[in-house]
């Protein structure tokens, strides 16, 4: 059986901002009781026994942890290579310091768009100076920095701007990444799903920057799942690769695989590995066994693995159906309907986002 190299630890969804595309669940309430530093020790030691050498500690805001140095200081003590994910709210020079001598080995900075009011109005709060002063501190401290921007109908025309903000960060890496549709982005998808001729534009940019950056910086650019003939496969196969663990001790095979109905397994109630090789919510969907026609058949089955099962069950209400992204799917038609919206000349000009609601306490 394949072992997790990467762990995904969500230390809480509480979060300053109010992003509308945020992928964290609606239900925010269910996630207060957060696992405890001495939990959260655990669980790095068992990742690390299981061979991960990843460890991605994000939220919500995991700034909002105020033992986040004692967490950055096990992991890269148990040899994981350790990768802060914020939106940088809160990220002050000393915080920065006592997390570089704790042994942070990356920082990865989310912005919302190249100039104060649009950033300020996608992110729900004003922010976007404190991002640029927080990116310079990890430039200064010597940290790699990526500068992940999540691109939609509202900000995906200024991408030339973005990454000429980037590019003046002096970022070594920046993922341009289309909006994923699942918790509020799925609930705010009408407002955010961009047309085909913004990517286009967008992809112009992006293959231009490419071009002029090689070797400087790196720039990952992820199309809209919606736009595609084929679907992804989900985290490089159902369970087979990554693990993630919510702030309140669920295990999941993906950040959005709480809103399908399996068993829940948690760290609470038994070893990581025990959930990795037995737990319901791990064996379900791995392999290739589960999957219905036109999966079954498709020699493709063992690339995209019948593409992304909460994206299925969300769009169709059966997690085993084929990802209603793939054009093969007997259920494409509702991503054919959800495009076609996006791309009508005359569109709605009173749809209204849905922000996360501020979770910053605790």
């Amino acid at each position: 059986m394949d072992r997790p190299f990467g762990l995904l630890a969500e230390l809480t969804y509480r979060c300053p901002l109010a992003c509308a595309y945020c992928s964290n669940p609606l239900e925010l309430a269910a996630y207060d009781d957060e696992l405890s530093t001495a939990d959260w020790q655990r669980v790095f030691t068992e990742a690390a026994e299981m061979g991960v050498l990843q460890c991605h500690l994000s939220g919500g805001e995991p700034l909002l942890r105020r033992d986040l140095v004692d967490l950055v200081r096990t992991a890269a003590e148990l040899g994981m290579y350790t990768n802060l994910v914020t939106s940088a709210i809160g990220l002050s020079r000393p915080r920065a310091e006592a997390l570089k001598e704790a042994g942070l080995d990356h920082v990865q900075v989310s912005l919302q768009a190249d100039e104060p009011a649009t950033s300020d109005r996608i992110a729900g709060i004003p922010s976007f100076e404190r991002k640029l002063k927080a990116a310079a501190v990890v430039k200064d401290l010597g940290w790699p920095l990526t500068v992940n921007v999540v691109l939609h109908r509202q900000n995906i025309d200024r991408i030339a701007e973005i990454v000429a903000l980037v590019e003046e960060l002096d970022a070594d890496r920046v993922e341009l990444a289309n909006t994923q549709y699942y918790g509020w982005g799925l609930r705010n998808r009408d407002a955010l799903l961009p047309s085909k001729t913004q990517l286009a534009r967008a992809e112009e940019v992006v293959r231009d920057a490419r071009a002029r950056l090689g070797g400087r910086m790196e720039i990952l650019y992820v199309l809209p799942d919606y736009y595609s003939e084929y679907p992804k496969p989900c985290m490089g196969g159902w369970a087979s690769r990554q693990l993630t663990v919510a702030p309140n001790g669920d295990v999941l095979p993906c950040p959005a695989a709480q809103t399908l109905p399996l068993p829940r397994a948690s760290v609470r109630e038994d070893s990581l590995e025990t959930i990795w090789d037995d737990s319901p919510m791990f064996t379900a969907f791995r392999g290739t066994d589960w999957m219905p026609d036109p999966c079954r058949t498709c020699e493709r089955r063992e690339l995209d693995f019948g593409g992304c099962r909460c994206q299925a069950y969300l769009l169709t209400g059966d997690a085993a159906r084929t990802d209603p992204v793939c054009h093969l799917s007997p259920d494409h038609e509702i991503v054919v309907e959800a495009v076609r919206a996006a791309n009508e000349e005359q569109r709605p000009t009173d749809v209204v986002l849905v922000p996360r609601p501020h979770r910053a306490g605790g």
